[in-house]
């Protein structure tokens, strides 16, 4: 799987996890014998694309770095119903009281990684790549990005620093797209990505230089033209849909010849993977 992780971000996580958790203690934990020892594994009860294990690993170094863990598959690899992902081995306290913070990770970064495959499925042969959004969980930005990659997806963009993407407000406030476009370039050397709602809009911001054109809630016939009036200009912007993807729509709008797809649902719309602990005391 590519793409690092900064280790540093995950150890952040898991510890702001663990502590609204954990508390001041695991008062239940506590009623089992501080020298029993414990087996336990993880597995899967229903296909998905696995992410999220450096989150898992890094809860149960937090708590009790003695801890043995094997895995069994990797973050990317496609996982099958009761499929074991991972075998754990040490005190049963502190794995005890990671058990649900550790799966909280895996269910929820394997969910958005499992969305995101589906819809690259959904569009393979085409030239069109699936993005992501910023429609993202408070405080899990760059995880779910990494999920997404895991995925096969590719990420937008990561926050409000790495591009300028003018929207509909942008536009009224500063007077008019090329207006937009002229002050961004002004002000940035970062790529400018404009929002459209009409072919009218899409020509101003082609004509004004736009390096990405988002084209929302277009119809499939104006994302056709779109594509063809880019081509006639050398394309030189790339096109991205949005607005109402879903995996029954998402490969005609790819078929129009549009660059990208943005799917905001890939993260926002998450259902956990279905992952359960079991336990073997010795």
């Amino acid at each position: 799987m590519s793409g690092k992780l900064d280790s540093q971000l995950v150890a952040r996580q898991v510890s702001a996890a663990l502590s609204e958790d954990v508390g001041p203690g695991d008062v239940t934990a506590a009623l089992v014998p501080a020298e029993q020892q414990v087996r336990a594994h993880v597995v899967a009860r229903e296909p998905a694309v696995l992410c999220g294990t450096q989150w898992v690993t890094e809860t149960f170094r937090q708590l009790d770095a003695s801890i043995r863990l094997d895995w069994q598959a990797a973050d990317g690899e496609r996982i099958a119903a009761d499929q074991v992902l991972l075998k754990i081995s040490g005190a049963a306290r502190p794995i005890l009281t990671g058990e649900r913070t550790a799966l909280n990770f895996l269910q929820t970064l394997s969910a958005t990684a499992t969305a995101a495959s589906r819809y690259v499925e959904a569009v393979a042969g085409t030239q069109c790549r699936i993005l992501d959004t910023r429609k993202t969980l408070p405080g899990l930005r760059l995880a779910q990005k990494y999920a997404t990659r895991c995925g096969g997806a590719q990420n937008h963009r990561l926050g409000l620093h790495d591009m300028v993407l003018i929207k509909e407000n942008h536009i009224i406030a500063a007077g008019s797209i090329a207006t937009a476009i002229a002050a961004a370039r002004r002000h940035t050397t970062v790529p400018v990505e404009v929002e459209v709602e009409s072919l009218t809009e899409f020509d101003q911001a082609l004509a004004a230089g736009a390096d990405i054109i988002l084209l929302d809630e277009l119809s499939l016939d104006d994302m056709r033209t779109a594509v063809q009036r880019n081509r006639a200009h050398g394309a030189k912007a790339k096109l991205e849909a949005s607005g109402s993807v879903t995996l029954a729509t998402v490969r005609e709008i790819a078929l129009t010849g549009v660059d990208y797809i943005s799917v905001g649902g890939i993260t926002k719309h998450v259902q956990a993977v279905d992952l359960s602990m079991r336990f073997e005391f010795a």
